[in-house]
């Protein structure tokens, strides 16, 4: 996965977990007939430009795909992340009435059958980051310019796949074995490093990854389960809770192969001192206990909000967890009033901070070339973070006492709006997300016949005519949970996951207050 929250420290299951889905409250549908023809249509055109970037022979998606969704361009690399999203979607697509269940079973079992061939790491039965789509070899050499591939197993595309296999194995019986005994050899403990904190601190965090082979660039030569040779991670751990990483967090609590106390080693905000000074603002808060673990329970105040930041402030850090696992519901006090307050930020920032007319931010194709991360700047915990617009417009809050601040932007640029972002607001802003959505197709040439286009840049109305598979992935399965009964998080939310996560995720206030 491409698309990165992380924090630098300075400090140098068995096919048996898988089980039905118990019957749990389904959120209630679209407001209105014509919403739901509507959402549906862009699920159906979504799903199209899926299919599309499947290659027929291996049943892996490519990465991405042209806005013609021509065969002849797609990407020569997938990754664990992408095949996730394939595999989610076709259960979703199958719940919206876009496929029968036979042909969902059976793109889901050709998925599963090749990732079985995979080359995976040994000894903790991860897989790399990049395979070939049309072959299911390891890449060694970037497809796009010939530079050497390192090969890398990260934590956070390996936890995306991980959450696919959980919701497939939890949906389907007929594929339940196959995804059980691929998830079966993935070890996250592999990944924690005990000590991250301090060895007297009481949990540590997972690593952003590893190379079996020492890069070029060095790393920290270890081995966390001592099975096999020395490893080389990351020099960074995944410490920002509100980020897309905690899915590796939620798969390795809700396989046991971590301990549940890792889930409060992760930081809300940083501390509110000037060794952390840092960080965009200073945040209020107080500390508490939780499991034994001390944690600062802090928040950022902008323009009448107060919520816990992601790192970048973009929106699938924020909620593309929430996809899968019902946070909302089974965290009513922490994740249940932040999402909302997300949004509106998001909201507020595009439509009246920013004043672009429309909003959305995340990490997404750049309409200019390439791929670029975005966000709302004062909503992310990053300094030189993710911003809204091609210029690059910073925010400079201050930390009292420690840094002063800046004056407030005068104006913003061209302002890069992204499709997925819209959709995972969907549970917290329905109405405003079905107009953005209506308001982006009349005011650009962004909609082709796989749905929407990656990416807009709304004052230039420049588009980025191309189809990722995880944003696709991410548009499915948000309309699937809306349209299908929160398709994907009751599957998800099955046996160890309820058993281990919603307790756990039930314990916390966040230092937001009640909407």
């Amino acid at each position: 996965m491409k698309r990165r929250s992380v924090l630098t420290l300075a400090a140098g299951a068995s096919a048996a977990l898988l089980v039905p889905s118990g019957a749990t409250a389904a959120p209630a549908g679209p407001s209105g007939d014509a919403d739901r023809r509507l959402l549906l249509r862009y699920a159906a055109d979504t799903w199209r430009s899926m299919t599309a970037l499947v290659d027929p022979g291996t049943g892996l998606p490519a990465d991405n795909i042209d806005g013609d969704l021509s065969t002849a361009s797609r990407s020569r690399y997938t990754s664990p992340t992408n095949i996730g999203c394939l595999i989610w979607s076709a259960v979703a697509a199958r719940e919206l009435g876009l496929v029968s269940r036979g042909e969902a079973r059976r793109r889901i079992r050709a998925a599963l059958d090749t990732l079985a061939r995979l080359e995976r790491h040994p000894y903790s039965g991860m897989f790399y980051n990049w395979y070939d789509p049309a072959t299911g070899q390891l890449l060694r050499t970037w497809p796009i310019d010939g530079s050497t591939v390192h090969p890398f197993l990260s934590s956070v595309d390996n936890g995306w796949l991980a959450a696919a296999l959980m919701v497939v194995g939890n949906d389907d019986p007929a594929l339940r074995a196959s995804a059980g005994r691929i998830l079966a050899g993935m070890d996250f403990g592999f990944y924690y490093d005990a000590n991250a904190r301090g060895a007297d601190f009481g949990a540590g965090l997972l690593r952003g990854g590893f190379w079996p082979e020492r890069p070029p660039n060095g790393g920290v030569e270890d081995n966390y389960r001592g099975r096999g040779p020395n490893v080389w991670y990351t020099g960074h751990h995944y410490g920002t809770l509100n980020s897309e990483t905690r899915i590796g967090s939620y798969v390795a609590i809700a396989l046991g192969q971590v301990p549940r106390e890792h889930y409060f080693a992760m930081w809300r905000t940083f501390e509110p001192n000037c060794d952390w000074s840092w960080q965009e603002m200073k945040p209020v808060g107080e500390y508490t206990e939780h499991l034994g673990i001390r944690v600062f329970e802090g928040a950022y105040r902008h323009r009448g909000r107060q919520y816990v930041p992601s790192w970048g402030g973009s929106m699938f850090e924020a909620l593309m967890p929430d996809m899968l696992v019902p946070e909302a519901r089974w965290a009513p006090d922490s994740w249940g009033r932040n999402h909302p307050v997300f949004v509106q930020g998001q909201i507020d920032h595009g439509l009246h901070e920013a004043g672009y007319g429309h909003w959305g931010f995340s990490p997404s194709s750049d309409p200019a070339g390439g791929y670029r991360e975005y966000g709302v700047d004062p909503m992310g915990l990053d300094t030189d973070g993710y911003t809204s617009d091609q210029e690059r417009t910073r925010v400079n809050l201050g930390f009292d006492g420690c840094r002063p601040a800046d004056p407030l932007p005068t104006a913003y640029g061209d302002g890069v709006v992204t499709p997925h972002a819209v959709f995972l607001a969907l549970p917290y802003a329905r109405g405003e997300a079905v107009d953005q959505l209506t308001r982006l197709r009349a005011d650009f040439d962004c909609y082709g016949p796989g749905g929407f286009h990656d990416a807009v840049a709304v004052r230039s109305g420049a588009v980025a005519h191309r189809y990722l598979a995880l944003d696709q992935g991410m548009v499915l399965g948000a309309l699937g949970n809306l349209l299908g009964g929160d398709a994907l998080r009751r599957r998800f939310a099955a046996g160890p996951a309820t058993e281990r996560l919603r307790p756990l995720l039930g314990i916390e206030e966040f230092a937001v207050p009640v909407g």
